[in-house]
């Protein structure tokens, strides 16, 4: 390990000394309850093998209600009460929440519509057209009550109205319609691809009509969920790559990349110091409803980047799942590890003084009045230091300014304290860290495009928690008060961005304005 990386290393096992390192546990969920699951009953029968699992492993018992996953829905909203919702589609997951039924929704499998024939293909099906021939007898499911019912319309579009009228039988799971295939009332009948290998004497027909109809299956968190800690274990259970996911696999289902399994998975989330005040109380109503561990680091951006650089050379290197930068200067440098951000929030940029501005400190020009004692924050070490440095190179500012610096320190709380004390004249700092001390300091706005702070939010690719961590993102979304009263602007409606595209102003960049 190089010097650089041992230096690194160093800095950050000093902010856990200095406390800037939070540890949060989660307690284990009582292993007496028992979990009521509305299930689509084309999952059936991985689930009923999961169910089995989970209860041998756990103790904990599992009560399921199979239905369409329609049907399910409106008995959801009438009754009110329920853990978990699994839902053919994500579509219907969708609507679940725009009721106001459901709160997370975590990926299981992906399903395609086919055209089920009984073995050998005894009619010839071959195309969409044949299922309007007179003389094939079709089953269906209704498009009210089942998944396949509705995904089956949507690829019909202009033809539904016809094939709907033709049809032998319409029936509200894709069980129902597949047993009848089997007994053979009928001679075709739309199903799932993964419902087939699921009866014997059957084989499927892929048509191009439904190959763009791919539906993927969701488990739901429902709000009338009374133990969301539990709940969400068996969610990430059922779709864990080790558990669930095996299950599904082996019974003719596509998985979705789930997290890796353990029942309390323990998270690594960076923070710049600077998210702190909001971010804090945040990830621990987080850690409550999820049942996770979240290790929080915060500490200067610079820092943060150096760790994670020394880390990546280590053979079982603890990098962070998630990544809140103080701003997006800070991304770029590991855009390997988090491909794509999120803008958040913003936050000014400005010169902190007493309470009155005693100095009459108004430009950042005033900063090199002679024998003026300033604080500022290291350029290596932190985001506010690094876009310091670059505002007063932008200004031609630097060496003017700097024969004042009478202490550089890694975040911005040490200045703040450090001023009320009165062994600084000025600080330049965040809007937010002034927020909580307007009693005692003034904010000297800085007259500079430059001087905002875009604060995103990132999830490592390769995290073996990728789901959590963008629920994670999710809360933070969910809870933009959070961050306005700590004195944040909040970026909403903002898309995902690339993190190599982030653009890095000129001043920003090496060898930028000197």
């Amino acid at each position: 390990m190089t010097s650089r990386q041992m230096l690194a290393l160093g800095m950050l096992a000093g902010a856990a000394a200095l406390g800037w390192y939070a540890f949060h546990g989660a307690g284990d969920p009582a292993p007496s309850q028992t979990l009521m699951v509305y299930c689509a009953a084309g999952l059936k029968k991985p689930v009923e093998e999961i169910k089995a699992a989970w209860e041998k492993e756990t103790g904990i018992e599992v009560s399921l209600q199979y239905g369409g996953t329609g049907t399910l829905m409106s008995q959801i909203e009438v009754a009110h009460r329920g853990d978990l919702f699994i839902a053919a589609d994500a579509g219907a997951a969708a609507d679940a929440a725009k009721r106001g039924l459901v709160e997370e929704q975590i990926p299981l499998v992906r399903q395609t519509p086919v055209i089920a024939v009984p073995s050998g293909n005894p009619k010839g099906v071959k195309a969409f057209a044949d299922l309007l021939r007179p003389d094939l007898r079709v089953a269906l499911a209704n498009p009210e009550a089942a998944s396949i019912g509705r995904a089956t319309q949507a690829a019909a579009g202009a033809q539904w109205e016809a094939l709907k009228s033709k049809v032998a039988v319409m029936k509200p799971t894709v069980t129902d319609i597949a047993s009848d295939l089997t007994l053979g009332a009928v001679d075709a009948a739309v199903l799932w691809d993964a419902t087939v290998p699921q009866f014997k004497g059957i084989e499927a027909v892929q048509i191009p009509e439904f190959a763009s109809r791919s539906e993927t299956a969701m488990v739901c968190v429902l709000k009338s969920c009374e133990q969301p800690a539990l709940a969400l274990r068996l969610a990430r259970y059922l779709s864990a790559p080790e558990k669930g996911s095996v299950v599904f696999a082996k019974q003719g289902f596509t998985p979705e990349p789930g997290d890796a399994w353990a029942a309390t998975p323990e998270i690594i989330l960076y923070s710049g110091a600077v998210n702190r005040p909001a971010v804090e109380p945040l990830v621990n109503e987080f850690i409550k409803r999820e049942g996770v561990s979240i290790t929080t680091v915060y500490n200067g951006c610079g820092i943060l980047c150096s760790a994670m650089k020394a880390m990546q050379d280590q053979a079982a290197p603890k990098l962070p799942d998630a990544y809140y930068a103080c701003d997006v200067c800070f991304v770029p440098p590991v855009a390997d590890l988090f491909p794509e951000a999120i803008m958040l929030t913003e936050t000014p940029i400005v010169i902190a003084v007493p309470e009155g501005n005693p100095l009459g400190i108004h430009t950042l020009a005033d900063l090199a009045r002679e024998g003026l004692r300033l604080g500022i924050c290291n350029a290596e070490q932190s985001t506010l230091g690094f876009m310091t440095r670059g505002l007063l190179r932008k200004n031609s500012l630097e060496f003017s300014v700097r024969k004042n610096v009478a202490v550089e320190v890694p975040t911005a709380d040490f200045l703040i304290n450090q001023l009320r004390a009165g062994g600084l004249d000025a600080a330049i700092v965040y809007q937010v860290n002034v927020e909580n001390q307007k009693e005692h300091l003034d904010a000297v706005p800085i007259l500079d495009a430059g001087a905002t702070a875009v604060q995103p939010f990132a999830v490592r690719k390769d995290s073996s928690y990728r789901l959590i961590s963008h629920r994670l993102l999710r809360h933070f979304q969910a809870h933009p008060e959070s961050f306005k009263e700590r004195g944040f602007t909040w970026r909403d409606g903002e898309k995902p961005m690339q993190s190599k595209d982030i653009e890095v102003p000129p001043w920003l960049k090496p060898g930028g304005a000197k």
